[in-house]
């Protein structure tokens, strides 16, 4: 009974400390988000108004660039909002998963954008346009310094690396800082030598690392809906953990996945001695899920069985999901 109660308050203390961790980040990406969706949406109507009044193509081009950039920062930080709602009965794991279908736009959208600004590149090599290369060179340069700015704030305050969400954000910001640094190439290349064609080619250039950005995003996020492992938790280990548990004489149906960044899951059946306690048998639990809680589990979901249950000895379920009702 004392070892039940050292081992719960343990598990307790651990999720406890897990949900202030996620609640923190939380927090903080959704202020990283807000304050980068102000600044680059200033900077667009800057852009915007000034292409207007100076009838400076180069300008509202840009500013249309960036008008994307803060799109997907608005709907990252709706997604964020939005995965707070509480669950329910019908939505029995809340709103989170919003934020993976979330990230997964943005990630098709920079595939987007990439064909877009690959087809323009392309069209200007038959009907090249007239380039105002000095405002052309003065705008790259603004939007460089403040998609700089805003790009170190979310790497530094954000978590660009786990958080699907914020990484696609943080992304469409790297993708217009690269595009910004091409076109100031660009600039210098035809201001000094006249090479018209250098607006084409660091153009091709940019869509490539765009589109390459967007299309891992989106193979990640897809991977996620597919109820696929989390890429950073490795399957064979988890097992390790629960056969090596005292008490398990196997496991069977295991089944790990995300809901969504950070928030990982994992159920299975675990045969034990068929004269155990109900007690007995809990305490075996108890220490798997505390054990999983290391390995970046927070959610377990664990069925204890006899060795006369009537399910299949397989690691991994073998889809026929119904077959135990029959029994």
């Amino acid at each position: 009974g004392r070892l039940k109660t050292v081992l719960a308050s343990a598990e307790q203390g651990a999720i406890l400390r897990e949900d202030h961790s996620h609640a923190h980040t939380h927090t903080a990406n959704k202020q990283v988000l807000r304050i980068s969706f102000f600044v680059i949406a200033g900077f667009m109507l800057v852009e915007a108004v000034g292409g207007w009044l100076t009838n400076s193509l180069a300008l509202l081009s840009d500013a249309g660039h960036m008008f994307s950039d803060a799109f997907s920062l608005g709907v990252a930080l709706w997604a964020f909002k939005l995965g707070e709602k509480q669950t329910t009965l019908q939505k029995t794991f809340g709103y989170k998963r919003f934020e993976i279908l979330t990230a997964m736009f943005n990630g098709l959208s920079l595939v987007l954008i990439a064909a877009m600004i690959f087809y323009e590149a392309v069209k200007r090599l038959f009907y090249p346009p007239e380039i105002l290369t000095g405002g052309m060179l003065v705008v790259s340069i603004i939007g460089l310094l403040v998609n700089i700015g805003v790009a170190v704030y979310m790497l530094k305050n954000g978590d660009t690396e786990e958080n699907v969400n914020m990484r696609g954000a943080y992304l469409h910001v790297i993708s217009d800082l690269f595009g910004s640094i091409g076109a100031i190439v660009a600039a210098v290349l035809i201001m000094v030598y006249g090479w018209q064609w250098a607006d084409t080619v660091a153009s091709v250039l940019v869509a490539a690392l765009v589109g390459r950005s967007g299309w891992m995003l989106f193979k990640q996020t897809l991977h996620i809906l597919m109820e696929g492992a989390p890429e950073n938790i490795h399957t064979d280990e988890l097992l390790s953990v629960i056969r090596n548990t005292e008490g398990v004489k196997s496991v069977h149906d295991l089944h790990v996945w995300t809901i969504t960044s950070n928030i990982h899951v994992l159920s299975c059946h675990i045969v034990v001695d068929g004269g155990m306690t109900v007690a007995e048998s809990e305490q075996i639990a108890y220490r798997i899920e505390h054990e999983l809680a290391h390995h970046n589990i927070g959610h377990c979901t664990i069925q204890i069985e006899s060795e006369r249950h009537p399910h299949k000895d397989e690691v991994l379920c073998s889809q026929e999901m119904h077959e135990h009702h029959h029994h």
